[in-house]
């Protein structure tokens, strides 16, 4: 948890906001996926979000759901999962957040897995099928093992639950920036930076905006609004198509040039 909130307060103090890229753990497989975040730290990611695989992702498009049906036919589950994160951690000190689903979590154990995550190096979960109403006994857990519960806010989330979910989260608050299923999108919804810039204010904590955002043209109109930006999808997509070092280039590059608008210079 205190990694998420560092990088946040050096990057703040730099004017420069977080890029945080997400893969699909065990996709395609675990050595590929320890490689690739490492890579990622080295050109520029600032947090990296670790799916955990599951058979019915609601919250996902297409992409992110044939990545976690290739994890699962090569049998990566939780535990798997865990000891991924455990190997990147001994080799990077990149704040590590896993986003997966509840089943596979209460199926493990809250205290277990909150426990368990926390001794891999894990820094932050999300679960975007549990809603905050229902989230206390695994915040408690999270928080007493020193693990991050991070809340998502959506664009029909109003102004009250925003402020609520602010207050219950930790790290940072991540932002929907849709009201749909993550994937790829050439463009965005106009009205979204007036929406960021309302979360902002309800909110004391950083805001890191999600779903959709797949090219650095967006990750530059984003930018002034947030305080991290979440890329996946467009990510996932070219671990789909391309393997070994062609992978690794491909994503180090597209990483590096994402990140590029982050960056005070870029602004």
């Amino acid at each position: 948890m205190k990694r998420i909130e560092q990088v946040f307060r050096r990057l703040k103090a730099k004017g420069e906001k977080a890029l945080i890229p997400f893969i699909t753990a065990g996709d395609p497989d675990l050595k590929t996926s320890r490689r690739l975040a490492l890579a990622m730290a080295r050109r520029g990611a600032d947090v990296l979000e670790l799916g955990i695989p599951f058979s019915d992702p609601l919250a996902d498009g297409p992409t992110i759901q044939a990545a976690s049906q290739r994890a699962l036919t090569a049998g990566v589950t939780l535990p798997e999962v865990l000891h991924l994160a455990a190997e990147i951690r001994r080799e990077s000190d990149l704040p590590l957040v896993l986003m997966g689903y509840y089943n596979p979590i209460l199926q493990h154990g809250l205290e277990e897995t909150a426990r368990e995550a926390a001794a891999c190096g894990v820094d932050g979960v999300i679960i975007p099928d549990l809603p905050a109403e229902e989230a206390e006994p695994w915040r408690r857990a999270a928080l007493a093992a020193g693990v991050a519960p991070i809340f998502l806010a959506a664009p029909t989330s109003g102004a009250e639950r925003i402020r609520r979910l602010g207050r219950l989260t930790r790290g940072f608050l991540y932002y929907v920036s849709i009201t749909g299923i993550t994937g790829a999108r050439r463009e965005l919804p106009p009205e979204l930076a007036a929406a960021l810039t309302e979360v902002r204010r309800l909110v004391s904590c950083p805001v890191a905006v999600g779903f959709g955002i797949s090219t650095p043209e967006q990750v530059a109109w984003l930018a002034p609004y947030v305080d991290g930006v979440v890329v996946g999808s467009a990510i996932v997509e070219r671990v789909a198509r391309l393997s070994g070092e062609a992978l690794l280039k491909e994503i180090g590059d597209f990483v590096a040039a994402l990140k590029e608008p982050l960056r005070p210079s870029g602004a």
